[in-house]
């Protein structure tokens, strides 16, 4: 979540971009096939009981529907421009949730065996970063610290792929603790207005 102020600011200093590329031709992103071998030797790494099977087709799956979801989404921003436009109302879906909740669904239709499909957020640092939800997987009985970040947002249907413990970007934890900390502030700060 970020606040009002930095959003609107952050939109002002978008907004220009948002012209330039509103009528481009929305195209499949690239699915790197070196992206996908190495994502798949990273899932069979994750622990000796995870199918090669499974980890190839979750690698390949992760990295084409990423690709599918930018044509579906409309993808022709970077991606704060894009949270921009469906935030607004010109675009239908597209900010990180709906990637993470797509791709989670895709990936659980699978029914994997010795995968398991994690669900998590990384809170804002700074008043500049806005939270991120992607889905994690890990093998069976692995904690999504343990796991590898699949995320689709962060550029625009090129997958970004990374272990939970060394993703740059982001301090990724359980969806459940983020909202249950956001659910807390909220009713703090509904106490204090009905003081």
């Amino acid at each position: 979540m970020i606040d009002r102020r930095t959003f609107t600011f952050g939109l002002l200093a978008l907004a220009p971009l948002a012209g330039c590329s509103s009528t481009a031709e929305v195209t499949r992103a690239a699915v790197s096939e070196p992206s996908i071998d190495g994502l798949t030797r990273a899932l069979i790494a994750l622990d000796p009981s995870v199918a090669p099977e499974e980890a190839a087709r979750a690698a390949r799956i992760s990295h084409e529907y990423a690709a599918d979801l930018r044509v579906k989404y409309q993808v022709t921003d970077p991606p704060l421009v894009h949270n921009y436009k469906v935030n607004s109302g010109m675009r239908p879906r597209g900010i990180c949730v709906h990637w993470a909740d797509d791709i989670e669904s895709r990936l659980r239709q699978e029914r994997f065996r010795t995968l398991y499909i994690h669900r998590a957020i990384s809170p804002p640092r700074t008043s500049f970063h806005i939270s991120h939800s992607a889905p994690i997987l890990s093998a069976r009985g692995q904690t999504m610290f343990e796991g590898i970040v699949i995320d689709g947002w962060r550029e625009g249907g090129n997958l970004v792929w990374a272990p939970v413990s060394n993703d740059p970007d982001y301090n990724w934890r359980p969806r459940a603790e983020v909202l249950g900390k956001i659910a807390e502030r909220r009713a703090e700060q509904q106490a204090r207005l009905t003081e």
